[in-house]
Order: C-alpha cells, then structure tokens, then sequence
C-alpha cells in the first residue's frame, strides 16, 4: 500500500509498504479515509522532536472506516467511521493511574510511538478510537482532534462572558479556539493575525475582529481597557512578550502554541501585573465532547480548510505549510 514515511528532520518519502496484515487482540483495521497535517507534524519535520521510532507514517488527526477487529474488541464493527483519539499514554504513571491522560510523563502519540495516518490502512487499538456520528463526513470527522485540542484550551482559558478575548495566532487551534468561543456566546473576539487572507476568512466565518498586535491597538478596541483574556495559538516568544505588556492587571493567558527553542522573558510583567499564565497540553476527556460538535459545526468547518490533497502532494503540502503559504486552517489528506 501507499504510505507517507518520516525517515530523518526534512526528509519525508511517498512509500510503497506492506498492508498492516489482520488486527490483533484489541487492535482494529481502518481504511484511512482523512487526516489533517498539524503544527506538530510540521515541527518533526523540522527537529524530529518528538518521534520515538523511525522511520514512521506521521498523521494523528484521522479518520477511517473500519474494516475489521481483533479478538476482544467491541463497541466497532465493519462499516464504522471511527477517529483516533492522539494520544498514547503508557497507562502505569501516577497521572494515568488519575485517568489524566494528556499530563502522562510519557506521552506519546500517534504518528510518532506508531504509523498514523497518512496511509491507505492503519492498525491501531480499540482504545484509542471513538465513533463517529452517523453521517459524518470523514474529511469533519477528521476534525475532532484538533477541535478537541481548542476545547481544552477554551476551558483552560476559561473567559467571561461579555469580556473581549484576544486571539493570538489565526492557525487550526487558534482559529478553531475562535469558532469555539462565537459557539459558546463569548466576545468580543479579537484576532491578531499576519495572514491577511486567513484573517478575512475567520472574520467572514467566525465573525472575529482583526487588531494589529499592538497594545495600544488592542487596547483601544476594547474600548480603552486592555483585554483580561488571551490565548497564544502562535508559539512565538515575540507574540507572547506582547501579550505579558497587553494583558489587563489580573487578566489570564493561555498558551497552546508549540515554541521553538527557549528565550527570555520578563518574569516581572508577571509579577507586577499579577498574570495567570496557563499551558495547554492536548486535551483531556474532550474529544467525545468535540464529536458530538461537528455536524453543528460542519458547514463553518468546510469553509475554513483546504481541499483535501492525495498522498502524493503530502511532501509538497509540508513544505509549503513551513513557509505560511495556506490561506486557511487544515489541509487534509484523503489517502
């Protein structure tokens, strides 16, 4: 079968590889029918980070029909449209033994710890796949990680109702985090945004408001007070030192985008300004909760990503998402 591979940092290859064979015990087959090229993928590419076997098929945002199950396996059967849930706890550490999953000391996930889904088939366990809503188109279902990943960092940031949020970053998960917040009846929601395409695209779908990040930009779309909510969806130390300065005294950030290398920061913006800085691994029990979101949300999450591309145009696709060329949110990959 046709599988994409990560065998080194930039050296990506369409394969021919043999089919995965039977599922085992607790294990299920899937025909890939999406899969979503995310940030994450993007930043292995590049460093190889967090890749624990290679070489791999990358892809942890999918969605696939089943086509059969091992022994022990119930709740799926053939026909199934089923999605991964990412991640791959080792199930034996104290947070595991809490049922908190996404804070595992050895988390890993899929495209990473095992093959993902930029292939024609995967074998993956029983556990780590949720069904579908009946109906669902498999490029949406596809969705549901990422999704997932905003919800929790929505919770995480955990606005006011009738208080501005800003946005930092108009990518997957801050835009994403933006559609969520216009579904919850949060906002004013502001968005800082470089990509002016992308942030004509969110006004128009989510109804956002474009700022410059500037404080005092920011500040007076606000009607003069800096805002107490904002969410960091860029992964840039230079967007985050902005916000220490643009947050209101006693305001909350939240942070979900993955930075690249270390720096400084003024721990004193902190302190003085009495800052509630908050990180946003994964998600916890959310994805079940963004499943059950999609169909509502099937119509706006359409307009915001890319037609789906085949395997062949993957390598293509990872080169042109590192340089910022994608007017919208995802591209999906349909195998």
């Amino acid at each position: 079968m046709r599988a994409i591979r990560f065998h080194k940092p930039l050296d990506l290859r369409l394969e021919e590889i043999a089919p995965p064979g039977a599922p085992g015990p607790g294990e299920v087959l899937l025909r890939v029918k999406a899969a979503g090229i995310c940030g994450s993928d993007l930043h292995n590419y590049r460093t190889g980070r967090w890749v624990a076997q290679l070489p791999v098929t990358p892809g942890h945002e999918l969605a696939g029909e089943v086509l059969s199950v091992g022994p022990g396996v119930s709740g799926f059967a053939p026909g199934d449209l089923a999605v991964a849930d990412s991640r791959v706890p080792c199930g034996t550490c104290p947070a595991c033994a809490e049922g908190r999953f996404n804070h595992c000391s050895k988390l890993g996930f899929v495209g990473e710890v095992c093959d993902g889904g930029f292939a024609e088939q995967v074998i993956l366990p029983a556990s780590g796949l949720l069904k579908a809503p009946p109906g669902l188109a498999p490029e949406i279902a596809a969705m549901s990680e990422p999704l997932a990943v905003a919800l929790h960092a929505l919770r995480r940031l955990a606005p006011v109702h009738s208080q501005p949020v800003l946005v930092a970053g108009g990518g997957t998960i801050g835009g994403l985090t933006a559609l969520l917040l216009a579904e919850h009846g949060f906002g004013p929601i502001l968005l800082a945004e470089r990509n002016a395409a992308r942030a004509a695209l969110l006004a128009d779908v989510v109804g956002t408001q474009t700022v410059p990040l500037d404080p005092a930009a920011i500040a007076a779309a606000c009607g003069g007070q800096a805002p107490r909510f904002c969410l960091d969806a860029t992964g840039s130390l230079d967007v985050l030192r902005v916000l220490l300065k643009t947050t209101a005294h006693g305001g909350r950030i939240a942070l979900v985008g993955i930075f690249h290398g270390e720096g400084t920061l003024d721990p004193n913006l902190i302190v003085e300004r009495a800052l509630d800085i908050r990180g946003c691994s994964v998600f916890g029990g959310e994805q079940t909760e963004a499943l059950s979101l999609l169909p509502r949300l099937a119509a706006q999450l359409t307009a915001l990503v890319e037609d789906p591309i085949g395997l062949e145009a993957v390598p293509g696709a990872y080169e042109r998402l590192v340089r910022g060329e994608s007017d919208k949110l995802k591209t999906l990959v349909r195998p």
